[in-house]
C-alpha cells in the first residue's frame, strides 16, 4: 500500500527548471498539507510596499516606528488581499494556526500589536498564498518540480530575502545553481 508522506512545516524550493512565473526560483512554507491539498506561503518575493503602507490602509495608529519599515511579501497567487503573519515566539490571536514552532495568523489584532511594538519578536507578513488542490502537489512533487525539506526557521527569519531560495537548497547540502536547468539530458 503506497503511503502518503505530507509537507506541513517543510520548504518547497523551486528547481531551476520551474516556469511557472508564480514560483520561479521560489521557497514556499507548507502551512498544511493533507489529503484535502496543500496551502502554503512564500518567503522569498519581497513586494514593493511595507507594512506602513498596510497600517494605513487599516487606519492602524502606529506607536512603533520601525515597524512601518517591515517588508511585505507576496505569499502567492490565491487572495492576494488576505494577510498572513508567520511569527515566533507562537502566542495566542483571534485567528491562528500554528504549525511546528511557528504561528500563522490572519487577524487585525497581530498587527495592531506590531504597531504598537508588542507584537511577536520574529516576524514575516505576507499578502495572498499557495494552493494546491488535493493530489496537485504531489504530481508536482513526483514531475521533479520542487525540492522539499524541512523548514529552517532561520532562513524565513533571519536569512536576506535574496539569499532564501539559495540557503534553503543549502540546508540540504544542496547549491541549487548547480543543478541542471534541463531534465533528462546528459
Amino acid at each position: 500500500m503506497f503511503e502518503t508522506t505530507y509537507l506541513t512545516d517543510n520548504f518547497l524550493i523551486a528547481m531551476p527548471t520551474l516556469g511557472d512565473p508564480n514560483f520561479s526560483k521560489t521557497v514556499t512554507y507548507i502551512c498544511m498539507h493533507d489529503q484535502n491539498g496543500a496551502m502554503g506561503i512564500v518567503i522569498n518575493r519581497q513586494m514593493d510596499i511595507d507594512l506602513g503602507d498596510i497600517f494605513e490602509n487599516m487606519e492602524i495608529e502606529v506607536q512603533d516606528p520601525q515597524a512601518q519599515q517591515l517588508p511585505i511579501f507576496e505569499g502567492g497567487p490565491v487572495q492576494s488581499e488576505r494577510g498572513f503573519v508567520i511569527h515566533q515566539p507562537v502566542r495566542q490571536w483571534d485567528a491562528m494556526l500554528t504549525v511546528g514552532d511557528l504561528g500563522i495568523a490572519t487577524s487585525r489584532d497581530i498587527i495592531s500589536a506590531i504597531a504598537t511594538g508588542k507584537g511577536p519578536e520574529n516576524v514575516l507578513i505576507a499578502l495572498g498564498y499557495a494552493g494546491w488542490n488535493a493530489g496537485q502537489l504531489e504530481k508536482e512533487m513526483a514531475d521533479n518540480a520542487w525540492l522539499n525539506t524541512p523548514a529552517d526557521y532561520d532562513v524565513i527569519f533571519n536569512t536576506p530575502t535574496e539569499q532564501r531560495w539559495h540557503a534553503a537548497a543549502a540546508t540540504m547540502g544542496i547549491d541549487i545553481t548547480l543543478m541542471s536547468h534541463v531534465a533528462g539530458h546528459g
